[in-house]
């Protein structure tokens, strides 16, 4: 006898099966004929006499009953205190509850982690009318080679020889409005090199007719220094800082910085970091002059400058 005591039968074959039984057959010969158990055979026959076809479909394997699982107001309580920032352990000691039934509970309603406590922050883009509102500044640190390495050439010999010979740094700025972008690299990030950047950083944007009204950096060392400041106040400049620990403030120059990244200092294969940094005021041009924009409707930066097309064109090289 072929008796499959775990077979499991779809909805058809509950059907056949009391269509069986309908007939008359006897109740042990359908369970052999099915490869089922006479105890599967009259429970699907009562549920059919009770139900009728609807009894027949697959219900839900979760209890009708859960014993231990705790009261609506009770888990409504700690959804409460938890949404008033709770940590579980106050939440278990306010409510009578293990800390575990509390980390079940937030689990379950998707409250376990801070941030899902609340929505995520919409992003805000914006855009200052006109050019030199505010110049975004920042800092990336490249490694400094003076050969090309073994993944380009797929010699390794003497590559140990050619790490270790330091950083440099690349300070960026760039307008709010036309996304004109100024670049320098500079052997540090100290306050010298940074103040050094500065005076630059002006004198290009005064080249193109714009005056800067306000700087804006990150909370680092150099641009915390007084004499940065000062140079700012000399110059007519208020510096303003981005709040701490969202990048996305100066978004903008972060976005710069990416795409100097991919388009000049990893585009192509430099043979030592001097000839990337002389190709770096070449790039810049490009960006600037040649380079359509995403951020401001294909357009490119000096477009947006306000220059008039007679200055443009003294100044287009």
């Amino acid at each position: 006898m072929n008796m499959h005591k775990n077979a499991r039968l779809t909805p058809k074959g509950r059907e056949i099966l009391n269509a069986r039984l309908e007939r008359g057959e006897r109740p042990c010969d359908v369970a052999v004929a099915m490869g089922v158990s006479e105890r599967t055979v009259y429970k699907w026959r009562n549920r059919y006499r009770e139900y009728g076809l609807d009894g027949l479909q697959d219900r839900s394997s979760r209890p009708l009953r859960s014993p231990n699982r705790k009261s609506e107001a009770r888990e409504k309580q700690v959804i409460a205190l938890r949404k008033e920032r709770r940590i579980y352990d106050r939440i278990a000691d306010q409510t009578g509850l293990s800390r575990a039934t509390v980390g079940r509970i937030l689990v379950r309603h998707g409250l376990n982690r801070w941030r899902d406590l609340e929505p995520a922050e919409p992003v805000r883009r914006y855009e200052r009318k006109t050019p030199g509102e505010i110049i975004h500044m920042d800092i990336k640190k490249l490694g400094k080679f003076n050969r090309m390495g073994h993944r380009i050439t797929g010699d390794r010999h003497g590559q140990s020889s050619a790490r270790g010979i330091g950083w440099e740094f690349v300070h960026v700025a760039i307008d709010d409005h036309s996304r004109l972008a100024f670049s320098q690299v500079r052997e540090s990030e100290r306050k010298e090199c940074a103040i050094a950047f500065l005076t630059a950083m002006v004198a290009y944007y005064n080249g193109l007719g714009i005056k800067i009204d306000r700087v804006m950096t990150d909370n680092g060392s150099c641009y915390r220094s007084g004499a940065f400041n000062k140079l700012c106040q000399a110059l007519g400049i208020r510096h303003i800082y981005t709040k701490p620990y969202t990048p996305k403030t100066n978004g903008k120059a972060e976005r710069f910085i990416q795409s100097s990244l991919r388009e000049w200092a990893y585009a192509r294969a430099y043979h030592t970091s001097e000839q990337r940094k002389h190709e770096l005021p070449h790039w810049l041009h490009h960006y600037n002059w040649h380079r359509p924009h995403a951020g401001i409707k294909r357009r490119t930066p000096i477009s947006r400058s306000g220059l008039d097309l007679n200055n443009l064109m003294r100044l287009h090289i």
